[in-house]
């Protein structure tokens, strides 16, 4: 096991997704310990078994006001220090306006929005205290232009939430990064009705375990540098002329 990461403490939200498990292995293979989080116990202890160095588990839900500080003293408890959070945990509702299932959408938006800023409000004020710490937001690709999903709307949310934060935190040693991929293979896409691929116009989705290396480059770079964005597309994927059928489909509540 490498031990680029020196023993340094991750905390991951939406652990059991696509792109949580991918960074989860690309930052235990580093050397990180790990504080894994997801609804669901049994995918947990799953993937804890997969991983190569130290982790603990948490199961817990974003609509839990609760679940930022238990996450944070769970790192403090087990090893002693926090240095990176991902936040990661989100949810996919769309649909038209004469089909939209309004209450799942407002449950969207409480776990992608409410849930997101709860998550990073509580980890920077501890990186503030500690006057250390990498605040790693993932938003999305869709994030970056206006288009006629909810979803989209909550993913620019929290980039220019993300924005703002660092912005406001230049000045410190605690670094703000948002991370906007394009379409990537996770759990927000398999109860899709036909393959996502098909559906943006694309030939082939980016893999977790890129968006792994990205976060891996963006914890690498030296104290003095800051990147406050990075966006990873697959070929072709044009984000701002995505085809008319992926932009009112309904998809189904999965963690990413």
């Amino acid at each position: 096991m490498s031990m680029d990461g020196d023993g340094k403490v991750a905390v991951i939200t939406g652990a059991t997704g696509g792109i949580g498990t991918g960074v989860a292995r690309a930052l235990s293979t580093a050397g990180y310990f790990l504080v894994l989080s997801a609804p669901s116990i049994e995918k947990l202890n799953v993937l804890a078994s997969q991983l190569e160095g130290p982790c603990t588990v948490v199961a817990g839900e974003l609509q839990n006001e609760s679940i930022p500080e238990t996450l944070l003293m769970a790192a403090l408890d087990r090893f002693g220090r926090c240095d990176v959070c991902l936040n990661n945990g989100a949810l996919l509702e769309a649909g038209l306006i004469e089909t939209i299932d309004i209450e799942r959408v407002c449950n969207m938006v409480r776990v992608n929005v409410e849930g997101t800023f709860r998550i990073a409000y509580v980890f920077l004020q501890h990186f503030v205290q500690e006057e250390q710490g990498h605040l790693i937001n993932i938003s999305s690709g869709v994030g970056k232009s206006a288009r006629p999903t909810v979803y989209a709307a909550t993913q620019r949310a929290i980039e220019v939430f993300s924005e703002g934060l660092s912005m406001e935190l230049s000045d410190t040693d605690v670094k703000v990064s948002c991370i906007q991929p394009g379409l990537v293979r996770t759990g927000l896409h398999v109860r899709w009705e036909a393959p996502s691929e098909k559906l943006v116009g694309i030939t082939e989705s980016l893999e977790p375990e890129e968006i792994g290396r990205m976060v891996l480059f963006i914890l690498e770079q030296p104290a003095n540098m800051r990147i406050p964005q990075l966006t990873s597309l697959p070929k072709s994927h044009d984000i701002q002329d995505e085809p008319a059928q992926a932009r009112g489909f309904l998809f189904d509540s999965e963690s990413r």
